[in-house]
């Protein structure tokens, strides 16, 4: 099984910090898992941010992983691709990146889970948890008892995929979705909108290593 960090942190297009500036913060906070989420740029733009910020992430030891963009694997030093498609066929995906290369996809529901579980992805993003600006989309929120059950459903199916909560996650609502069982979680506004950068990053990290 591949390492799967428990905290990630997930960049997005902000007016006030760029993709390659909330790396450097989160890094220096301690980050070893960056999701490079960026869908506004073209190819070469996208390369000229990924290949700035894997130079990053390899002076701090941070796993990069780029959402979406498959067809980059190859073109910079990328550890893996996170797919927000909930139809996507991981099994022609896999066959594509090869089997050392960490593919993460999200997911909404049961069926969902069990079948990235399925077709060979290395985790899930289970969410959204709360209502959040950062990624607006039209799915269901999912409760703590979403989280449980979700949990004890794989367990019974003898599934094992790391579960990564996210939407909207608060300091206030980790320890809740921890106790549920999931391997951790993912976040960004909570982050990207403190006061302190790093101290909010810091605050969540201890919160889930916990």
């Amino acid at each position: 099984m591949k390492y799967i960090e428990k905290l990630q942190y997930i960049t997005h297009d902000l007016p006030h910090l760029t993709h390659l500036e909330q790396t450097q913060l989160a890094c220096e906070a301690g980050a070893k898992w960056i999701q490079y989420r960026c869908l506004s740029k073209t190819d070469e733009e996208l390369l000229a941010d990924i290949n700035a910020i894997a130079e990053i992430c390899d002076d701090w030891g941070t796993t990069l992983i780029v959402t979406d963009h498959i067809h980059l694997n190859g073109k910079a030093d990328i550890q893996g691709f996170h797919v927000e498609d909930m139809d996507a066929d991981f099994v022609a995906l896999r066959k594509m990146v090869g089997n050392d290369i960490t593919l993460g996809g999200s997911a909404n529901n049961l069926e969902n889970l069990i079948r990235l579980a399925s077709e060979g992805a290395d985790y899930a993003a289970f969410g959204p948890y709360s209502t959040t600006d950062t990624k607006p989309n039209d799915f269901p929120l999912l409760s703590i008892g979403s989280y449980s059950n979700g949990i004890s459903h794989l367990k019974d199916l003898n599934i094992e995929l790391p579960i990564i909560a996210v939407g909207g996650i608060k300091i206030s609502d980790v320890e809740d979705l921890m106790e549920t069982g999931i391997h951790g979680i993912a976040v960004s506004n909570a982050i990207y909108t403190a006061d302190d950068f790093i101290e909010a990053y810091q605050d969540f990290y201890d919160a889930v290593k916990i």
